[in-house]
Order: C-alpha cells, then structure tokens, then sequence
C-alpha cells in the first residue's frame, strides 16, 4: 500500500482533489442482523452496523463502517491495524458464517473538498446530491461515468470517493475534467 498522498489540486480545478495515500479497507460479508455480527463489530470498532446506505465514524474519525449491501459492510480502519481489527473480528464472530477480506490494496480514495464538490459528483454520478437528499451520514454506492464508486460526505462541502484501484487513474481524469473551470453547472453550488 502506498504511504504517500497525491495531491491533484496542481491542476487548474474548483475542488481540491488528493488521492488518499493509506486507507485501510476490510469487507464484512454475513448476516448484518445477526447479534453476533453487531457484538462483534462493535468489539474491534467500537461501531453499530449502520443503517441502510449509511456510513458511521467513531469519535475520532479513524474507523468507520459503511453499508455495502444487505449482506455486507466496509470497514474503514487506519492502515496500520487492518490485520488487528481482522483478528479481532474473526475472534469475535467464532462460529458465525462470516467472510472478511483485507481490500486495503485494491480500491483507491480520493479525498473532494471545495463549494462546488455536490455540482462535480452531480456531473459524473446518477444521484441526487442535494444537501437535504444526501447528507452527511449519507452513503451509496454508484456509478462515476462507466466503473463502480462509493461515496459519501464527510463535511457539507468535502466529500470521499471509493473506486477500484485498477481504474484510480481514469477516475482521478473524470474528476479533473468535471470540476475544470468554466465548467460550473450551479445546481447545488451557486
């Protein structure tokens, strides 16, 4: 896993755009209503399952569990303790069908802050972004263009975006192209 960050804002952009160096990632398949799931998760994250397309973050911002679907989670640890919280997970879900899987070094993270960041996604994704439709809290897995993302809002005008590491580099050209100047749209952002 890469231990620096690129930072994309060096090109002419209405967003600040950085490719997140270290984001450890760990997919949680299995009953998510199931007790044992929530006493588990809870015991290596400190976190609930959370609701249908939502993402939690402890108090500190360094965990956080996303819904993936109705079978799956994504946990969001920091990088260093991805086989430790896998540990304690196995630990704490003994004799339950679950499957985990360290997907640290497969999807890639790009970190969006700027007013217009609802506009630029609102380009590129089939999604309401309106502030009332998706607040912060908010999670959902889409589509950027042509290849699978997930996103979610971290403030009201800073935003995390997850894609497959395989296709990171045309993402990062998507969201170059798409918050461009004079490219405004003013549907959010005005």
């Amino acid at each position: 896993m890469s231990d620096t960050a690129t930072d994309l804002s060096t090109h002419r952009s209405l967003l600040r755009i950085e490719r997140v160096a270290s984001q450890g990632m760990i997919a949680l398949r299995g009953g998510l209503g199931s007790a044992a799931l929530g006493k588990g998760l809870r015991k290596a994250t400190g976190l609930a399952v959370p609701g249908l397309r939502e993402i939690a973050h402890d108090e500190t911002g360094a965990f956080g569990v996303a819904w993936m679907s109705p079978d799956e989670l994504m946990i969001l640890t920091p990088p260093g303790v991805v086989h430790e919280t896998i540990a304690q997970l196995h630990e704490g879900l003994a004799g339950n069908h679950a499957t985990l899987a360290d997907m640290s070094d497969a999807r890639a993270v790009f970190a969006l802050e700027g007013a217009p960041v609802r506009d630029v996604l609102a380009k590129l994704c089939p999604v309401d972004f309106a502030p009332e439709a998706f607040p912060a809290g908010a999670f959902r897995r889409t589509r950027a263009a042509q290849v699978a993302v997930a996103v979610w809002f971290t403030a009201p005008e800073a935003a995390r975006l997850i894609c497959f590491r395989s296709v990171a580099g045309y993402v990062e050209e998507l969201l170059c192209t798409a918050s461009a100047p004079g490219g405004e749209v003013g549907l959010y952002h005005r």
